[in-house]
């Protein structure tokens, strides 16, 4: 079984955020699965199964979604190695696509948090939303909704990274990151 995570925070007034990217992927590949919600209360968050495959959207705002990962896979008895994290970076320039297995946090509280509750050697899906001009803006800058510029291009990059975690379940990850990774999207 595969854990597949998007990161993002709960509520209408999150749900455009750069923050909420992971989420957007999610939905996506909720449709394109077809997926059924199978949530429960302790597993604090929104979750779908398809056939060898968990979709998760944590609930518990980003500084918590490690409760809600360990949760799943304690349930599940889910293996550290079949876990993907899909989350916004900072570090990216907008509509850049990273992944790679491990690593530390780079500031991100979602994955701080996984990482204190399962440990780090998941896989990390890594799409970049830029980051504002002084790191006292950080904070401001991701749960700021994207802008009209970058809105032209969100979806098909959306479908392509939600492509691109379909193929990490039969595919190695250096094979996706070669045939996905993106300094940044052209459509």
């Amino acid at each position: 079984m595969l854990l597949i995570v998007g990161l993002g925070n709960p509520g209408r007034q999150y749900e455009d955020t750069r923050h909420n990217i992971g989420f957007k992927v999610i939905d996506n590949l909720v449709a394109d699965f077809g997926a059924n919600e199978i949530s429960k209360s302790s597993f604090q968050g929104e979750l779908f199964k398809a056939p060898n495959l968990l979709l998760l959207k944590p609930t518990t705002y980003m500084n918590l979604s490690g409760d809600s990962v360990q949760a799943v896979k304690n349930f599940y008895k889910i293996e550290l190695e079949d876990i993907i994290v899909i989350h916004d970076d900072i570090d990216l320039p907008f509509s850049a696509l990273r992944f790679k297995t491990g690593g530390g946090h780079g500031g991100h509280n979602g994955l701080r948090s996984i990482d204190a509750m399962i440990g780090k050697d998941y896989t990390r899906v890594r799409m970049g939303v830029d980051k504002p001009e002084y790191k006292s803006q950080v904070a401001d800058y991701v749960l700021h909704d994207f802008s009209d510029e970058e809105n032209k291009i969100l979806n098909p990059w959306i479908k392509h990274t939600a492509h691109a975690v379909k193929e990490l379940r039969t595919n190695t990850l250096n094979e996706v990151k070669s045939k996905y990774s993106l300094k940044s999207f052209k459509e």
